[in-house]
């Protein structure tokens, strides 16, 4: 009955048996998920994406535009939602990764230094454009969550952690975050703020952050501190801006000695990170991606030299696999885990 009752909802679709089996043959199940569908999106500093990921983990829109405040996400959530989602699927939620301290009830932004954000505006927003749109979604299905958090939760269910144990994810845009991950769940501290490293006070104590203080980590290794080490110009987003840099740095020397200074205080904050945390593997994602070891081989020698004893593992470095778009995925992969806990009930 059950079963039926999720055929009928379009979750699951019965398989061919399996040869070989003795007795009387069951017919095997697995999740379908073509009509049922979550939307993910990320507001950051200068780009907006989008993901709607169905019911069996397929991607069935991925986009990233420039932009930087909610008027652009929600008209890239419009045209999310007339490629993907429209009149023929059911949407069971949507997640808004931002740049900022959300609290725990997955709405209220608390604090955002880059961005002008404050309090549940921007989930209510969302709650009212999608009612506009024709859907359903209760307002509790709307959320808002750290990007780093869902950068972290996407780079372990579908990129560069997957099989870790313990991993860190850090961002790599104007900001800089982390998102925690323990047995492929997001670590999320008392008060739901944990991650949030940017702001430790280490790196050049004269660099002016965006939290209008000096000498954060972000001010060093954040993607403004890396173009002024650099001396070149931001482009429409973090990737392709990167991409420039990693092409002058084959021909410039001064700009693979700046990218060295950047890997040295990449390599810094991460070896204090290491100490607290042990984690298993390091994710960096955003511009980082691009440089490649332009930054990471830095990084990792200063790591080497800064862990305090012989016994500590140094956590394997990676680069994300999953791109511009990680925590839009993590978005939409979060908006599916009521889903799976039962919280909604597709045979309703």
């Amino acid at each position: 009955m059950i079963v039926a009752d999720l055929q009928a909802a379009g979750a699951v679709a019965e398989e061919d048996p399996r040869p070989g089996v003795r007795g009387r043959p069951g017919r095997p199940v697995a999740l379908r998920g073509d009509d049922v569908v979550s939307l993910g999106l990320e507001l950051n500093v200068d780009y907006v994406s989008a993901v709607v990921l169905d019911l069996a983990g397929r991607v069935r829109f991925s986009e990233s535009r420039h932009g930087g405040d909610a008027d652009d996400l929600l008209a890239l959530a419009r045209d999310a939602h007339a490629a993907a989602v429209g009149p023929t699927r059911t949407l069971v939620g949507a997640t808004v990764a931002v740049p900022a301290l959300v609290r725990a009830d997955n709405r209220t932004v608390a604090w955002a230094p880059n961005l002008v954000l404050d309090g549940p505006g921007l989930a209510d927003d969302l709650a009212t454009e999608l009612a506009a749109l024709g859907d359903s979604v209760a307002p509790t299905a709307v959320r808002v969550s750290n990007d780093a958090n869902c950068a972290a939760y996407a780079e372990s269910h579908h990129g560069a952690a997957r099989g870790a144990a313990h991993a860190l994810y850090l961002t790599g845009t104007v900001g800089i975050g982390a998102g925690i991950v323990q047995g492929g769940e997001l670590v999320r501290g008392g008060a739901g703020f944990a991650g949030e490293v940017g702001h430790m006070p280490l790196g050049d104590a004269s660099a002016l952050c965006g939290c209008g203080r000096h000498g954060c980590w972000e001010a060093s290794v954040g993607l403004h501190a890396m173009l002024a080490e650099v001396g070149m110009g931001e482009l429409d987003t973090p990737l392709r801006t990167a991409e420039a840099v990693a092409e002058r740095a084959a021909t410039d020397p001064e700009v693979r000695a700046g990218l060295a200074r950047v890997g040295r205080n990449v390599g810094l904050g991460i070896a204090m990170l290491s100490s607290v945390l042990d984690p298993e593997v390091v994710v960096l994602g955003g511009y980082f991606v691009p440089l490649g070891d332009l930054v990471v081989e830095q990084a990792r020698r200063t790591l080497d030299e800064r862990l305090a004893s012989a016994v500590q593992v140094r956590p394997e470095l990676r680069l994300s696999t999953l791109g511009i778009r990680a925590a839009a995925l993590g978005a939409a992969e979060q908006s599916l885990g009521p889903v799976f806990s039962g919280e909604i009930d597709l045979t309703a």
